[in-house]
C-alpha cells in the first residue's frame, strides 16, 4: 500500500504496520519519516534495533533474513533497519526482500524498515519492490519544489514558534530565504534551527533573516531547465552562477539547454504536420513538469524562433569546445548565460496558465 508522506503522522496514530519502505532523494525528509516510525515503535516495545547497509553485490543477506526471523533473549520486539543506497539489491537481495515482505504479514514482533533512493519506473515494477509495496507500506518521499519552498519554510518556522511579518515584507523574507537555500533542504532545516537559537519566539523581520541565513543553495541542470522554460530570468542567472561556482561542467549545462531546444523543435515540427500538441508531446516522451511547461510555451513559439534558438545552441556548442565565434563572448559561461537568456525570453513571452 502506498502512503503519501504528509499522511504518515495520522497513519502512525492508528497503529504500526510491520513493514515500511521509504524511497526518495531527500535525506532530511527520509530521516524525519524514519525517526517518526521508530519513535512510535519504541513506545510499543520495539526496544532492539539492528541496522544493515547493503554495499555491493557481495552483501550477506542471510544475516538480514536471520535477524528478521529471530527473537532477542532480552526483548520481545525489534526493528530491522535495511538501507540500500544504490537502490539495487541484486539478485540475491531481490529474493531476500521478497521473503522478508511475505514473512512480515502478521508479524508483530519485528518491524522492518527499508530505505531506498529515488527509484525509476522500471525498478518500481520489479518483483522485490512490488512485494514490499504489496505486503507493507511504501512512502515516496518527494523533494520540496521551488514554488512550495517558501510555504515549507514558513511551516517549519511556525513549529518553533516563529513567523515572518504579514504582507509584502513577509513574502519578501520567505522568497529571500528560499533563494538562499534552494536545492539544499538539509541546510534549509539547519538555517531554520539557527533562527530559533538566535531570536526569541515571535515575529522575524527581513533584516533578521537577511543577516542570519547563509547562501547554501545548490543547483542542478535539471532544475535549470525548468527555470528556463518558465521564463524566470533572474532565477536562471542565479542558477548559472551557482553551477559555475560549484564547478559544474560547461558541456553538461549546454547539453541541458540544447536538449530542451531540440525537444521544442521536434514537438513543433510534429505540430506543423498536423499532430495535436498532446500527441506530439507523448510521441517525444515529454511528460511530468516539463510537459506542462511545453504546453504553455509551444503555442506561442514560432518555428523560425525555435530555428534561431537551435542555431544559437550550435554556436555555443563550439564555444564550449574552445572555438571563437563573431558576436559571441569567448568565455563559455558568458555564452551559456546568453543562450539561456534567449531561451528564457522566448519562453517568458508565452502566456501564463
Amino acid at each position: 500500500m502506498q502512503l503519501a508522506l504528509p499522511q504518515l503522522t495520522a497513519h502512525l496514530q492508528k497503529g504500526l504496520k510491520p513493514l515500511y519502505t521509504l524511497h526518495g532523494d531527500e535525506p532530511l525528509l527520509i530521516q524525519e519519516a524514519s525517526d517518526a516510525i521508530r519513535a512510535v515503535a519504541r513506545t510499543q516495545g520495539y526496544t532492539e534495533r539492528s541496522v544493515y547497509t547493503v554495499a555491493g553485490a557481495h552483501f550477506d543477506w542471510s544475516a538480514v533474513l536471520a535477524a528478521g526471523s529471530s527473537l532477542s533473549l532480552f526483548a520481545d520486539k525489534q526493528i530491522v533497519d535495511i538501507r540500500i543506497p544504490s537502490g539495487k539489491p541484486g539478485k540475491e537481495g531481490s529474493v531476500a526482500l521478497q521473503q522478508l515482505a511475505e514473512s512480515s504479514r502478521g508479524n508483530d514482533s519485528t518491524l522492518t524498515l527499508v530505505m531506498l533512493p529515488r527509484l525509476d519506473a522500471a525498478t518500481k515494477k520489479g518483483a522485490w519492490f512490488a512485494a514490499l509495496d504489496s505486503f507493507g507500506v511504501s512512502i515516496p518521499v518527494e523533494p520540496i519544489e521551488r514554488g512550495a519552498l517558501p510555504q515549507w519554510i514558513a511551516q517549519r518556522l511556525n513549529t518553533q514558534g516563529q513567523r515572518v511579518a504579514a504582507g509584502e515584507e513577509g513574502q519578501r523574507s520567505l522568497q529571500f530565504f528560499a533563494e538562499r537555500v534552494e536545492g539544499n533542504l538539509l541546510a534549509a532545516h539547519q538555517e531554520i534551527q539557527k533562527l530559533g537559537l538566535l531570536y526569541p519566539q515571535g515575529e522575524l523581520g527581513f533584516a533578521q533573516i537577511e543577516s542570519a541565513v547563509l547562501n547554501v543553495a545548490r543547483y542542478d541542470v535539471f532544475k535549470l531547465s525548468e527555470a528556463v522554460l518558465s521564463g524566470q530570468r533572474l532565477r536562471v542567472q542565479r542558477m548559472l552562477d551557482g553551477l559555475q561556482a560549484e564547478g559544474e561542467a560547461e558541456v553538461l549545462v549546454h547539453w541541458a539547454l540544447a536538449e530542451d531546444i531540440r525537444a521544442l523543435k521536434r514537438v513543433k515540427d510534429a505540430m506543423d504536420t498536423g499532430r495535436p500538441l498532446p500527441m506530439a508531446l507523448r510521441e517525444n516522451r515529454i511528460w511530468g513538469p516539463k510537459e506542462r511547461l511545453f504546453e504553455r510555451v509551444l503555442p506561442r513559439l514560432s518555428s523560425p524562433a525555435i530555428a534561431q534558438l537551435l542555431t544559437a545552441a550550435h554556436q555555443v556548442d563550439g564555444i564550449v569546445k574552445g572555438l571563437k565565434l563573431p558576436d559571441w563572448p569567448a568565455n563559455p559561461w558568458q555564452a551559456l548565460h546568453r543562450l539561456a537568456g534567449m531561451l528564457c525570453a522566448a519562453c517568458g513571452n508565452a502566456p501564463a496558465r
